[in-house]
């Protein structure tokens, strides 16, 4: 089978998978040589590590009884997207409203701020210049179709 094919009939399994867990959703299939498949799942709410094995032991399951991907052993590692992902689902974006993110456009412009508002096709990003008294924020509407990468800014 071909990768892309492998792909698609993975995420099928994973859709099934989750159909019955609403608050869960696929972010991301990556597929390594030698049958390793990495799923990556989150939820509205984050995902717990005891979610995640539950969920893998399910879609061993159902990657068994689906005989996939044809002859051969293969290898799952079932996972949240890494706080490095980028965010790739407008659902990732509701998340993390009030989180600081790191936007590059399309453009090559850097913009970081926090995270205010997700709307249907823009975010709305609020941005802090200046220092002391001549601080100011402001609030920028980013597009979807002007975003390249988006990225949650980890504060300690």
């Amino acid at each position: 089978m071909e990768t892309a094919e492998l792909k698609e009939k993975l995420e099928g399994l994973v859709h099934q998978l989750l159909a019955k867990e609403p608050a869960y959703f696929l972010v991301d299939i990556k597929i390594k040589p030698v049958n390793n498949f990495k799923v990556f799942i989150d939820g509205d709410q984050g995902i717990t590590i005891d979610t995640c094995v539950t969920f893998n032991k399910k879609l061993v399951k159902l990657m068994e009884e689906a005989h996939f991907p044809g002859q051969g052993d293969f290898s799952l590692e079932l996972s949240s997207p890494g706080i490095n992902e980028p965010l790739k689902w407008h659902r990732q974006y509701k998340k993390n409203i009030g989180r600081q993110v790191m936007v590059t456009t399309k453009e090559g412009k850097t913009i970081v701020g926090k995270l205010v508002n997700v709307q249907d096709a823009a975010i709305d990003v609020m941005v802090i210049t200046g220092k002391g008294k001549k601080q100011k924020s402001e609030n920028l509407e980013i597009p979807f179709d002007h975003i390249n990468k988006t990225v949650i800014q980890v504060q300690f």
